[in-house]
């Protein structure tokens, strides 16, 4: 387990000796198991300790059991992708693929990787779902007594069962490897090891279209003689509570958990030994008495059922499972990394309320679960754990923001002495807890947090001299972990949890600088492409439960900003080539209910700029701006892809929506209907408005800002735009005055009043009114953290042509303002790293910038004499490696390629 989520270290300058390749990965992830495709993607980043250096050529060498099957030979491509290009792979092997790089200079480096495929085909697979069968065991509602009191949703939750097989090897082991899934959720053993360190595995898909199966290998567990496999088997997303559906079991995809896997074992003399899933199983229930990911989880140690996936082990009272059959049609391999563990937060207080009761603060709101140790506890003795953001004002936790979802646990001792309650069914968004009935005193050592998100390799680091911005940096971060489980959720607290497509999209270019994001989103946008309707509608959320709303204005165009976003930061086509279906038919529907061009029929639920504060933003307005992206977007698709009709056709569709926008919403002097921050915003940002009219939009949106007293009034749709648009058109210290304002409503204010993550609402608790609405008041939440992109791409300056891809063409162009005296950013391209740090004293600005090998950057550089600039202390006209371009009175342009270097110039 991780204990920190900070960006890797890459190697220094002294240890390399030229052109290095690093980060191999196949399909995206690194040396993963069981893909599922049978041309896999294969990509890595470069670095070198050489100015100027580059890949002049690759070669991609693939071998299979020490068998070479594919060479792509020498290419003189600075590419650092490609597509395997031998015969398709079959299932079920192991591929070992190395990568040759040869810089300018003609010297060779190398480098290699892993994989192995899945299954491939469906009549491949030998397991059966299997479930708890009621015929033969009818057992299934634990008896409720004092030490075990729950809620009636709670009791509607079956126990979780226990399952294992028993099975003869007489061979030795050569490799061996398990495929499992599970509708619900589950946790895989063998011979009484746990497999993986995944959590809430298999994740959260469309199961009605999509179950995705993990692959572990089990070869060193495994061993000649009785051998256990089993797995624990809990509801999750399947047939537990899922948003806020309150009726007594939300059973959106099923009624019980199932269990599939296939246990495949290889043997020296090339014979196979395959033990799948079937009637031959058997299950039992444990000491886990209810789990439920909202409602939380309940553990009785007076059942703990011993070394039950161990051989020896006594399995006599244990029932068969019922065995469902192997309709194996929905299964896909996974295709992201799943979620884990990736930090331990130590608890940093305790407060006493009552004997017995205790109030314990984490320091961090985050999505997880709780470790807590208990020492001196009698057999049957309880302990409650509730599970909350926000402390009342009398100290007490607060929990009327949770609406349903109970989000508290149980633990029952057995009277072991020192005993150990973490539970592995449920994720609680939390800060607080409140342990109830714990014996003796309770310690900070007792209890620790356990920080639980999808594991997205992380991709980006900030900081600056303000620690009320690196506050707001840290609470961004901590938004999208806590709501990146399995899929882009609003909130983790609550009974909602849900996939909204307008959160997602916008805030998707502030994850994507924090943490490699490619195959989390693909993953969520396969299931909104089945989610699509026949007309080309898009559901508000993705996976599709609870909401019966398609196709509203910004959510819905999640269809065509996703996909094109992931292709700008990522390059790869494949996205594009996916996507192109969904992105047609979204911007078709949209188009045959609104021929007139302005998009007022089929809005749905038309949630406008949501959350705005005080003013109401024109809905209308909105819609069209959105209608006209999605066009835009969906010709640059068509263009990408070769689909020269296509993408001028759309082209023309997307200029026609402008006019008519400027027509319908824009008066003669610049002003747009309803005048409101984000009315200014959208059209701007997305190009709406003709040149002639984009500076009197601008001031207009200025004199709004300055009206309000340099106040913000924007929602979801507009705070991502905000400080960007400003610091395009000259408006950056104003810009700044926003960051830095702790006034409500602003990041500033939350921060002020002990926020460790992004609030929901900007009037989440204010000084006047204490907590917001209950209806909707989540403490961790990521849309209004979307001005993260601003911080990265203006404030440190690191971002790519409007012509590039995968940030091949960099441009770097910091913005230095406010209170800060210096900022530094890194982050991880396809290509390799680009760093900045910027820096003002003395009357001097300094900029280090570091260039990844095959890239190249257009360097602006902030100056009150462009002609005085220099590079490690030389002017910039006497530097072979760097070209002067025209500057502007308070600028110094240049081009570089690959390298690191030192630029000053006067402040």
């Amino acid at each position: 387990m991780k204990t920190e989520w900070v960006l890797p270290e890459l190697p220094s300058a002294a240890e390399l000796s030229g052109l290095t390749a690093y980060d191999l990965r196949c399909e995206h992830r690194v040396d993963p198991l069981g893909i599922g495709t049978a041309r896999p993607r294969l990509s890595w980043r470069l670095t070198s300790p050489t100015r100027g250096d580059r890949q002049d050529a690759f070669r991609v060498q693939m071998l299979r059991d020490g068998v070479q099957v594919w060479d792509s030979g020498w290419r003189s491509e600075s590419a650092t992708y490609v597509d395997h290009g031998g015969a398709p792979l079959t299932s079920q092997t192991d591929h070992v693929w190395q990568l040759s790089v040869r810089d300018a200079a003609g010297e060779v480096s190398s480098a290699e990787a892993t994989f192995a495929t899945g299954l491939f085909h469906q009549d491949e697979w030998e397991a059966h779902w299997i479930e708890h069968d009621y015929e033969t065991d009818p057992y299934f509602e634990p008896p409720v007594d004092r030490a075990e009191p729950r809620t009636v949703r709670q009791a509607t939750i079956a126990p979780p069962r226990h399952y294992r097989r028993s099975f003869e090897l007489t061979q030795p082991v050569t490799r061996a490897r398990v495929y499992v899934t599970a509708h619900g959720l589950y946790q895989f053993s063998a011979n009484g090891q746990r497999i993986g360190n995944d959590e809430l595995t298999p994740g959260w898909t469309d199961y009605r279209e999509r179950v995705a199966y993990q692959t572990y290998d089990v070869t060193d567990v495994l061993h000649e003689g009785e051998n256990v496999i089993g797995a624990v088997l809990g509801e999750g997303w399947w047939s537990g509570y899922v948003g806020w559906d309150t009726r007594s079991h939300a059973h959106h995809y099923g009624k019980k958990p199932q269990l599939l896997a296939q246990l495949v074992v290889d043997h020296p003399d090339g014979s196979r030994t395959v033990v799948a899933t079937d009637g031959r199983w058997v299950e039992h229930v444990g000491p886990i008495r209810f789990a439920d990911l909202l409602m939380g989880e309940s553990y009785d140690a007076r059942h703990e059922l011993g070394a039950w996936s161990s051989p020896g082990y006594d399995a006599g009272d244990w029932a068969p499972a019922g065995d469902l059959g192997g309709d194996v049609s929905t299964l896909i391999a996974a295709t992201t990394d799943p979620v884990r563990v990736t930090e331990d937060v130590p608890a940093t207080a305790v407060t006493a309320l009552a004997p017995g009761r205790f109030i314990v603060d984490l320091g961090q709101n985050l999505a997880g679960r709780v470790r807590l140790r208990v020492r001196g506890a009698q057999a049957g003795d309880r302990i409650r754990l509730r599970h909350g953001e926000m402390l009342q004002a009398d100290g007490e936790l607060y929990t009327a923001n949770l609406r349903t979802a109970d989000a508290t646990d149980y633990f029952v001792s057995a009277g072991a002495g020192e005993e150990f309650f973490e539970p592995i069914f449920t994720v609680h968004g939390f800060r607080y807890v409140e342990v109830d009935g714990y014996p003796g005193e309770l310690t900070t050592a007792d209890v620790t947090g356990r920080a639980l998100h999808s594991d997205t390799p992380v991709a980006g680091r900030f900081e600056c001299s303000d620690p009320g911005v690196n506050q707001l940096l840290s609470n961004i971060r901590w938004g999208q972990r806590g709501n990146f489980v399995s899929v882009p959720t609003d909130c983790p607290q609550r009974d909602e949890r849900l996939g909204w497509t307008a959160d997602a999209q916008i805030f998707l270019p502030t994850a994507a600088y924090q943490a490699d994001v490619l195959t989390f989103f693909e993953n969520w946008f396969a299931d909104l492409a089945v989610a699509q309707t026949d007309e080309g509608a898009i559901p508000d959320v993705i996976p599709h439960v609870i909401t019966g709303r398609h196709g509203t204005p910004a959510w819905a165009d999640a269809a065509t900003i996703v996909p094109w976003t992931l292709y700008r930061i990522y390059g790869d086509e494949r996205v594009l080539r996916t996507a192109w279906p969904v992105m047609r038919r979204w911007v078709d529907y949209v188009h045959r209910a609104n021929p007139d061009l302005i998009w007022r029929k089929r809005t749905s639920g038309h949630y406008g700029d949501w959350l705005q504060v005080g003013v109401q933003t024109d809905r209308d307005v909105l819609a069209t701006a959105y209608f006209a992206r999605s066009v835009e977007f969906t010709a640059a698709a068509a263009q990408v892809l070769g689909l020269a009709d296509e993408a001028a056709a759309y082209g023309e569709l997307r200029d026609k929506i402008a006019a008519a926008f400027v027509a319908e919403f824009v008066d003669a002097e610049g002003k747009v209907r309803g005048e409101t921050q984000t009315g200014y915003l959208l059209p701007l940002a997305f190009g709406l408005l003709p040149e002639q009219t984009e500076q009197a939009a601008v001031k207009h949106l200025v004199a709004d800002l300055e009206l309000r007293g340099r106040s913000l009034t924007t929602g979801f749709a507009g705070v991502a735009l905000l400080c960007p648009i400003l610091t395009k058109y000259g408006y950056a210290e104003l810009a700044y005055d926003l960051l830095h304002d702790d006034r409500y409503p602003s990041w500033g204010y939350s921060i002020k009043h002990g926020a460790t993550t992004i609030w929901e609402r900007w009037d989440g608790w204010t000084e006047e009114n204490g907590f917001g609405p209950v209806a909707m008041n989540s403490f961790n939440h990521y849309s209004l953290g979307s001005v993260g992109e601003w911080l990265y791409g203006d404030v440190a300056g690191i971002s790519q042509s409007p012509e590039s891809v995968g940030f091949r063409d960099l441009v770097i162009k910091p913005s230095p303002g406010g209170r800060l005296n210096w900022a530094e950013a890194s982050y991880d391209t396809p290509t390799g790293r680009v760093t900045t740090r910027w820096q003002q004293s003395d009357g001097t600005l300094t900029l280090d910038v570091t260039i990844p090998p095959g890239a190249t950057a257009t360097i602006h550089i902030p100056t009150t004499n462009p002609n005085a600039t220099k590079e490690s202390g030389h002017p910039l006209s006497q530097s072979k490696d760097v070209t002067l371009l025209d500057p502007t009175p308070d600028t110094t342009i240049c081009r570089i390629s690959s390298g690191t270097y030192h630029f000053t110039t006067p402040a």
